[in-house]
């Protein structure tokens, strides 16, 4: 049985901005798939999916679509977290996990958190991966020196 993510990603930084869509495939379904080699299959469940430093946050401007950039670079992360928790378990459950987490001066994540309330994804395992993801994350270095607090939601859906 094949099964794909198909997660929304757009961003809130005051500013409308558009929708981001990306797709991926099960990082089971082959060993050459994109994910296969991020993580290991015995990893714990608060553990994020292995960090890929490929792209250079320090050579891009820090604007709304840098931060969409970088968010798309790691998706595959946000993916396997999903498909751990959610898929393997055989939870086909799909929904919204709204985050939110600040950008600091020195372009890092601080603070970064599931909204309960705003999310309908309620699995603990994938809510503590995916701020284990995001807890990782390097973003482009603020020009104005000040930290910038970023709302970021997922739409994950399994599809068959």
């Amino acid at each position: 049985m094949k099964r794909a993510l198909l997660p929304v990603l757009f961003l809130s930084l005051g500013l409308a901005s558009p929708l981001v869509l990306a797709q991926g495939t099960s990082s089971k379904k082959k060993a050459t798939s994109a994910t296969a080699s991020k993580a290991p299959a015995a990893e714990t469940p608060a553990t994020a999916p292995k960090k890929d430093d490929g792209l250079d946050v320090s050579k891009l401007p820090f604007t709304p679509d840098s931060i969409r950039q970088v968010m798309a670079h790691h998706m595959p992360r946000i993916q396997e977290c999903y498909e751990d928790h959610m898929v393997e378990k055989d939870k086909k459950v799909e929904g919204l996990l709204r985050t939110t987490f600040t950008i600091t001066a020195e372009g890092t994540v601080r603070s970064a958190k599931i909204d309960k309330h705003g999310s309908t994804l309620k699995d603990a395992g994938l809510n503590d991966c995916v701020v284990a993801v995001l807890s990782s994350m390097d973003f482009p270095k603020p020009p104005d020196g000040r930290d910038h607090p970023i709302e970021y939601p997922f739409n994950l859906k399994a599809i068959e």
